[in-house]
């Protein structure tokens, strides 16, 4: 694999993995649960249900039976219950839990009515006809205890057929998230109940056991069908909601009350329909939060009831229409299209455009998120952001450590030989230097001492290197002081360049400026040489210098073992030749005319002459240097 390409698959690889895992972990699940509460208030009325009703105990019923008190509302369930039958409606939820009956109030409270001992006749006889399912409730144990079963009476668990609860009570507790949302429902209800009540104990929510009832399922079996799909006990899944509350198709229960209900056409077309008989007025309590409850921007939205709810689940249950997470493969393959093409791009952009691509590619991710939830599917969209963000800290830290390497690679070459201005000023522009090699226009600078080998031979060896040492540091200064960069020292000469590696536009006339201050310590150095060596009787300190200003071709060059980076070429050539003229020519500076010209008005110029040097077939026109104005 080619180096390049190794990096962006690293981390493709790790954002993939990022998300994957982080998607099988759930980790993001909250922000995944915003999302689909999102996606549904702008979805809104998502599909018109065609297999269940909402019968309706509303406000105006009530306030059509007002001498009747809700909890002797039985004789009225009965008539109802008994026209949905005869309408031919496939299954019938009675979402009310009467724990105390009629009868039994009666009997304590006014035992001298007779005619009152059968006032739930009706009601029992309803449910012995095996049509109906009651409604059961789970109150959770805490601390490890077990639940308990809050039950219809007796009386009435005494009609079923059988006194079958799995068959006749749906238990009627939902499925509610951390956050006190109903978003997913359950088939059977794990729960924690004593062994010798466990057997008999109903299993089923109520949508599910509708859902059975109206489909003639046995509910005795391991797993069952439902519009096409494989149903099991351990299922828990989305509510694909048909729409906000209201949604649901409703009848309200006076309709069926009416005395000619039969004949009513709303009634005639709830033939093979699942029903749930449940309440909807103002002040009952089974109100719930559901993904159309935290409105836009902070607002929040109705609340829904319990019985639209269990509608709700009944409508998912019989038509199919199932909101699954997307195929593992779909997944992956939506995973690695956006995250590689993202990686792809954050490896190019500087970290602020990268941050705009981050914020584009994770509104790309709601958007397939949207998508997927109009065609049933679940695109983890927080998780496949999670990815794109690990991506992004991925791509950028990956180029900051690299990059921080180079600029410590190359401040190392560096240091020492420019100074640290210069260095920042070239680590924090965009132009390099190919340490590989490369044609750059710069200007060199050669300095030689005059008469050093005669000086050598009346001092020490320590005393060499000692004045050395005290002169190098004072010209180095005034080569750094304009931007130059120490190439070597040759003996007792040294080599430096300026445009190299920040590439001034005015090198020449920094080269120029750093050679007439050279001369000038020269002159103070030859004092400091006379009064430390004087009874020596060495020859007078004097130096030469050359510049010359042209290509030359800068590098790293050496073998594996020691590498050099330096400037080589005719321009070399011509700037050590230059500064050997100097004596000849019997003046300190000694610049080509290249240099003299790129250098500007600035520069006062003596002796001009025209020389033929060692090496180069062509002559070179030089100048004598005097000064730098400015």
């Amino acid at each position: 694999m080619p180096r390049g390409a190794r990096l962006p698959l690293a981390i493709l690889l790790v954002a993939f993995l990022v998300a994957e895992f982080g998607y099988r972990a759930q980790l993001a699940a909250p922000l995944e649960n915003i999302y689909a509460d999102l996606w549904h208030r702008l979805a809104g009325v998502r599909h018109a249900p065609r297999h269940t009703v909402l019968v309706a105990v509303d406000d105006a019923s009530l306030a059509a039976h007002a001498d009747v008190p809700l909890a002797f509302w039985t004789p009225l369930f009965a008539r109802a219950m008994a026209n949905l039958r005869e309408a031919g409606v496939a299954a019938i939820g009675l979402d009310f839990n009467y724990q105390v009956t009629a009868e039994n109030w009666i009997r304590k409270e006014v035992p001298d009515v007779p005619a009152l001992k059968d006032y739930d006749l009706a009601f029992r006889q309803e449910l012995n006809a095996g049509r109906v399912a009651l409604v059961g409730a789970v109150a959770r144990g805490t601390g490890g205890a077990p639940d308990s079963l809050l039950l219809p009476s007796t009386d009435h668990l005494l009609a079923l057929p059988d006194t079958d609860l799995v068959a006749g009570v749906g238990l009627a507790d939902l499925a509610v998230d951390q956050d006190g949302t109903v978003r997913r429902y359950e088939i059977a209800p794990q729960l924690n109940l004593p062994r010798e009540m466990a057997q008999a104990a109903p299993r089923f929510s109520l949508a599910a056991l509708l859902a059975f009832r109206a489909t003639g399922q046995d509910l005795a079996a391991a797993s069952w069908t439902l519009a096409g799909r494989a149903v099991a006990a351990d299922r828990a899944a989305p509510i694909s909601y048909a729409g906000p509350p209201g949604t649901m198709p409703r009848l309200p229960i006076s309709r069926l009350l009416a005395p000619e209900a039969l004949k009513d056409p709303a009634v005639q077309a709830l033939r093979g329909k699942a029903v749930i008989i449940g309440g909807d007025y103002l002040g009952m309590n089974d109100v719930h939060s559901t993904p159309y409850s935290s409105g836009l921007l902070g607002r929040a939205g109705p609340l829904m009831t319990g019985p639209e709810i269990q509608a709700n689940i009944l409508e998912t249950l019989l038509s199919g229409r199932a909101t699954e997470p997307l195929a593992a493969g779909l997944r992956w393959l939506a995973f690695a299209i956006l995250l590689g093409a993202a990686t792809y791009v954050f490896l190019r952009l500087s970290p602020w455009q990268g941050l705009a691509v981050l914020a584009a590619a994770g509104g790309v991710a709601l958007a397939a998120g949207y998508g997927a939830f109009l065609a049933l599917k679940l695109l983890p969209a927080a998780h496949l952001q999670s990815g794109l963000a690990a991506a992004y800290v991925m791509a950028f830290g990956s180029r900051l450590t690299r990059e921080e390497r180079e600029k410590a690679r190359q401040r190392a070459l560096f240091e020492g030989y420019v100074s640290d201005s210069v260095i920042e000023m070239y680590l924090s522009s965009d132009r390099k230097v190919d340490l590989g090699g490369q044609s750059m226009q710069i200007s060199v600078l050669f300095s030689d001492i005059r008469n050093f080998t005669t000086i050598t031979e009346k001092l020490e060896a320590h005393e060499v290197v000692e004045f050395l040492n005290v002169y190098f540091e004072r010209i180095i200064e005034a080569i750094r002081a304009e931007g130059g960069r120490i190439d070597k020292f040759i003996g007792d000469a040294v080599m430096a360049e300026f445009g190299v590696p920040h590439a001034f536009p005015d090198h020449a006339l920094r080269a120029l400026r750093a050679a007439v201050r050279m001369r000038a310590l020269a002159e103070e150095f030859k004092q400091w040489m006379q009064q430390r060596f004087a009874e020596r009787q060495i020859p007078q300190f004097g130096v030469g210098i050359g510049v010359h200003t042209g290509n030359a071709v800068v590098g790293n060059i050496g073998s594996a073992k020691r590498m050099e980076f330096t400037a080589i070429g005719d321009t070399v050539n011509v700037a050590s030749r230059l500064e050997g003229e100097t004596k000849g020519l019997n003046c300190v500076i000694v610049a080509s005319a290249e240099t003299v010209r790129a250098a500007g008005a600035a520069v006062r110029t003596g002796r001009h002459d025209t020389l033929k040097v060692k090496g180069r077939a062509e002559p070179v026109e030089v100048y004598e240097i005097i000064d730098v104005v400015g």
